[in-house]
């Protein structure tokens, strides 16, 4: 039975290999290909702008404070000028019928970006039920998560200066939905590792270093234990650094690297990792910086982008109270509009957000303040209409 859900899985990736088409792995001779482009992938350029210059984003709102926190982002927008038009699609999380998100990922495939809020998983739901966000990271082969951890003046921590970036494998690994009870009360899960994904998403960890003057890269793992999997990984990884003479390369014990980072985490720069060590770490990381309302994340595959929050949760019990904090998803859609090549605007909006938490200090429950949500768009809204900047670009 387990040989049988193995073979299933190499199949179903072999033909998500045809209908994307064949990764460019640079293992060998990686120095003389450089990309350059944001998200440091070997993927096609963002689509073009249409329609006079406008670009046109699908929109996910997702559960709890996804969709309040959407109809800021299109606010600051307007205020802004940002060419761009949202396609919003709605996915109903508790429904076991996969039409919603088959038409969400669609969207996607159409228009190249989406943006996104966290989709609900009820595990209360039968098991034949699938994890929406899963669904849109495996469709569109979404194999690089990106979430960008740094402190932010004006927020009390306990730890200063933090600017770590974590790129998790998003694909496989513990999130390959392969499970079975074979007999009463044993239950096995599968644990898939690829040494064509782990060499993709290594390069890209390494690229990711070079392109933006880091460093060190540290291989996450846990190979002392599960020798043939995470070995497979820390191999790839050690086989990839190789290629990156300029970078140090480091590897670490997972449960280590969670001591480290609550004790010490100004060592990491650059941190890659399999599907579920990069949630729990993101998670870590998230938590150092002042929580998960200020963190932004990405996921980038060949042809497509997804932009969300960090940690991908719902906030469902703040939902609707005005007090969710929006500087996440308004610095994943800066995150998105340099995808786009909008980079002044890009700039504008993040610039507003951080001086309306560093400068102005106005901060919702979450990071120990009393304003609102709306409190704290308003003010966004306020600066990037003092800013000339918009008006001439």
């Amino acid at each position: 039975m387990a040989n049988s859900l193995v073979r299933a899985a190499l199949r179903s990736s072999a033909l998500r290999d045809v209908a994307t088409g064949p990764a460019k792995l640079l293992v060998a001779g990686a120095s003389s290909q450089r990309c350059s482009v944001s998200s440091v992938s070997r993927s096609k350029m963002p689509p073009p702008a249409r329609y006079g210059g406008r670009h046109t984003v699908a929109m996910i709102a997702g559960d709890g404070i996804g969709p309040e926190l959407m109809l800021h982002v299109k606010e600051v927008f307007r205020y802004a000028g940002v060419p761009v038009d949202f396609e919003e699609v709605i996915v109903n999380s508790s429904c076991v019928e996969e039409n919603d998100i088959r038409n969400a990922i669609t969207a996607i495939r159409r228009n190249g970006v989406a943006l996104k809020g966290n989709i609900e998983t009820n595990h209360n739901l039968p098991s034949i039920y699938k994890s929406r966000n899963l669904l849109i990271r495996t469709s569109l082969d979404l194999y690089a998560n990106v979430i960008l951890c740094k402190s932010v003046p004006g927020v009390n921590t306990r730890h200063r200066d933090i600017d770590i970036v974590i790129i998790r494998e998003n694909t496989e690994g513990e999130y390959s939905n392969l499970e079975h009870e074979g007999v009463p009360g044993v239950v096995e899960c599968l644990k898939i590792i690829t040494r064509k994904t782990s060499l993709r998403i290594a390069d890209y960890a390494f690229k990711y270093a070079q392109t933006h003057g880091r460093k060190k890269v540290t291989a996450v793992h846990k190979a002392n234990i599960m020798k043939l999997g995470d070995g497979l990984f820390l191999q790839c990884c050690r086989d990839v650094a190789k290629n990156y003479p300029d970078i140090e390369f480091e590897s670490m014990i997972v449960d280590n690297t969670t001591m480290q980072l609550v004790s010490r985490p100004n060592q990491f720069d650059v941190m890659v990792m399999p599907n579920l060590y990069g949630n729990i770490v993101s998670n870590v990381c998230a938590g150092l910086v002042g929580g998960p309302g200020l963190v932004a994340g990405a996921n980038y595959g060949e042809d497509y982008a997804v932009f969300e929050t960090a940690t991908r949760n719902t906030g469902k019990s703040i939902a609707s109270r005005n007090v969710a904090n929006p500087t996440a998803m308004l610095m994943a859609s800066c995150l998105m509009l340099e995808h786009l090549k909008l980079g002044k605007y890009a700039e504008l909006i993040r610039n507003a957000v951080l001086n309306t938490v560093s400068e102005y200090k106005i901060h919702t429950p979450d990071i120990g303040g009393q304003a609102t949500t709306v409190d704290m768009v308003q003010s966004v809204i306020k600066q990037v209409q003092r800013n000339d900047l918009h008006r001439t670009m």
